[in-house]
């Protein structure tokens, strides 16, 4: 062989193995396979076989565990019950490994058992006066809250800068991370790494916070919950300059950076995601070989998360996007950037040279250098100017501007407003909005000439003045409803009666980022298929919440549910009329009539006995709470093997024909399904 043939083939060879690198790190998520409905694999995985041995002492350290919390739970110090959830993480992370079989390898046994150890001595020392050394100390520390959507405590990783003091009025900059995607990422995997791995970026003086996400999910869902209710956590107990957070992340962790910085812009004062995904159709055509063709409704739904329907609300969100040369995954930044040149915005993408899926070291640091001026700078207080776009009210507040009623939802609805150029008065344009809040500080706006008590406002071309009084709190406060005439926008009141409002919307998922109750029913339904039916889903539901949300769902019967939980909880009701105590109490104020022979929805009837009911609705009994019927988060198992098909799959009601059985894609064959009014009725 010459020389030119052996370096060709050294070339070939080399070449080969970094793809085989590369398809060894992808392929588990995102190979040909994972495009079989059919051969879903399980995720995460199945555990291995744990020794009897290792087992026992697990066991017994469990149970000392326990019995050192139930001390802690029963202390009458609120400091020390508040730092509780710090010493529940490991218990939880090793007993939800050995109960539901996710020791995934032999080292996580070892893993599991110096979690324990530690969650141990935190405790012992806590119960010996109240001492809590991870409290105060910095570097790498593990903490945890319970979260208000099932009671589960969920942990979080920090870095604490070594500049922090636990006495200090100085308040620090904080980089919220989040990860790349992990089928092995259980809680004891999560806990080892972040007790071990400083990550990627650690600016100066900043604390830098690795939520859990709840596992595996780009941050949606219960996994946007988590962070934010991690973020809420890290405040209580560190002092965070509010102005001065980034959210950073890179792989799915930047698809989940993608998502945060336009539905939540005025939390940040950077954005920086890495690689990832920015919506869902182009995304899975690209990076897996996949074309979708979904239903009206679910194409509809795509919005929710299709980030580059969202671009315009970067207008004052400062965006750095990075990704590598070579990388398939470039596509999200790319995508991006066409979707905000489109709103008159310029996306600011560095790209790593010959860099695959990973970062380039001279690009990482431009990045963090572009990162840590704009977080230097910090975000506005009230910007003169907001652009906003919003396709539904769960989403529906940037700065000073909060939309407060859709003419219609998964439209796209959009609201420009700006204080003048001398920030003398209002300047506001609609578009699909039926109301809406302007909050702004008394510094942030001056009053009309010579008049100490108006200030003008032109809404959609018309001008007016407007009122200008004071809250106590030193804020200005206007409330704008459409006008009766249906062209403008005058000064009222909130909308009475039942209608869409902001975490009171839909679509069925939506009631899985609040507090729910499972309520199951104590009666039997009249129909054996529906009855077979609801247990199966109602098993699946409980079952599938644990392993890709981490928690438990709470459970009660439909005769143990209280006023109390009528108030404070989103009511899922498993079963029929017949079966469910709370569902018979509230069928007959429902939209959809579901009787003994036939369920019927508007003018349209289907069989009871091989037809029910999926459906969000205001709980009758607390119109400030969803109830559900018959339904978990609506993506199934198909979908979990790639993030990009984490979207809602159900609208706001659905009807199921049981003669196709369930499967990794849907409860059985859809029938019909669609969102309800602005007013939660039917549509005609």
């Amino acid at each position: 062989m010459n020389a030119c043939l052996r370096n060709f083939a050294i070339l070939s060879m080399s070449v080969a193995l970094m793809l085989i690198v590369l398809c060894a790190n992808q392929c588990r998520a995102d190979g040909a396979g994972d495009n079989v409905a059919a051969k879903v694999r399980p995720i995460p995985a199945k555990g291995i076989d744990v020794l009897a041995a290792d087992r026992k002492a697990l066991e017994t350290e469990l149970t000392a565990l326990s019995g050192l919390l139930k001390q802690l739970d029963g202390s009458n110090d609120l400091r020390i019950r508040s730092l509780v959830p710090d010493v529940r993480i490991f218990y939880k992370a090793v007993h939800d490994a050995l109960t539901y079989n996710e020791f995934l390898k032999t080292d996580d046994i070892a893993r599991a058992k110096s979690l324990l150890k530690e969650g141990r001595e935190r405790a012992e020392q806590l119960l010996a006066g109240g001492v809590a050394p991870w409290d105060t100390a910095t570097g790498l520390v593990v903490r945890g809250y319970v979260s208000r959507i099932d009671g589960s405590t969920q942990p979080y990783g920090l870095i604490v800068p070594d500049s922090y003091k636990a006495v200090s009025d100085h308040r620090h900059p904080m980089n919220v991370w989040f990860h790349g995607r992990n089928e092995e990422l259980t809680e004891i995997n999560f806990l080892t790494d972040r007790e071990h791995n400083r990550g990627d970026f650690t600016p100066t003086d900043t604390i830098v916070l690795h939520p859990y996400e709840r596992y595996c999910n780009a941050g949606k869902f219960a996994g946007e919950v988590d962070v934010l209710e991690a973020m809420e956590s890290v405040k209580g107990h560190y002092r965070v300059d509010e102005d001065r957070i980034a959210e950073r992340g890179f792989s799915m962790g930047g698809a989940a950076a993608w998502h945060f910085a336009v539905h939540y812009p005025s939390l940040w004062a950077a954005a920086n995601p890495g690689a990832g995904f920015a919506e869902t159709p182009e995304f899975l055509r690209v990076f897996q070989n996949e074309k979708i063709d979904p239903p009206e409704y679910e194409r509809k739904l795509l919005h929710l998360y299709d980030c580059t329907d969202w671009a315009a609300n970067l207008f004052n969100c400062p965006t750095v996007a990075y990704s590598g040369e070579l990388d398939t995954q470039r596509q999200a930044a790319e995508i991006m950037t066409k979707a905000m040149e489109g709103e008159g915005l310029k996306l600011t993408h560095i790209i790593g040279p010959g860099a695959h899926h990973n970062f380039e070291p001279e690009a990482k640091k431009k990045v963090a250098s572009l990162v840590d001026e704009l977080v230097a700078k910090g975000r506005p207080s009230d910007p003169p100017k907001i652009r906003f776009t919003t396709y539904t009210l769960k989403y529906n507040r940037q700065y000073w501007i909060t939309v407060d009623a859709l003419d219609e939802h998964w439209k796209r609805a959009y609201i420009e407003a700006d204080l003048g150029r001398d920030q003398n008065g209002l300047n506001v344009k609609t578009e699909n909005i039926a109301e809406f809040t302007v909050m702004l500080d008394g510094a942030s706006i001056r009053l009309a000439a010579n008049d100490s008590s108006t200030i003008p406002l032109t809404c959609n071309g018309s001008s007016t003045l407007i009122s200008a009084s004071r809250s106590r709190a030193g804020f200005y406060h206007w409330h704008f409803k459409r006008s009766v005439d249906g062209k403008g926008f005058e000064i009222g009141n909130f909308e009475d009666g039942l209608h869409k409002r902001h975490n009171l919307q839909g679509p069925i998922d939506d009631a899985f980022m609040d507090s729910f109750i499972f309520v199951a029913p104590s009666g039997h339904a009249k129909q054996p298929a529906v009855e077979k039916w609801v247990s199966s889903e109602f098993s699946r539901a409980k079952t599938e919440w644990r392993r890709q949300f981490r928690g438990e769902a709470r459970v009660k019967d439909d005769t143990a549910i209280t006023d109390d939980d009528i108030v404070n909880f989103n009511l899922v009701l498993w079963g029929t009329p017949d079966s469910n105590a709370v569902l018979k109490r509230i069928a007959d104020k429902l939209p959809i009539r579901w009787e003994r022979d036939k369920i019927v929805v508007g003018g349209k009837g289907f069989p009871a006995d091989r037809h029910a009911v999926i459906l969000i609705y205001p709980n009758p009994l607390n119109p400030q709470k969803y109830v559900v019927l018959n339904s978990g988060f609506t993506y199934r198992e198909y979908d979990y093997l790639n993030n990009a098909r984490q979207v809602p799959k159900l609208p706001d009601w659905a009807i199921v024909d049981l003669s196709v059985p369930p499967d990794a894609r849907a409860p059985g064959k859809i029938a019909a399904a669609d969102f309800f009014n602005e007013q939660w009725q039917l549509k005609k």
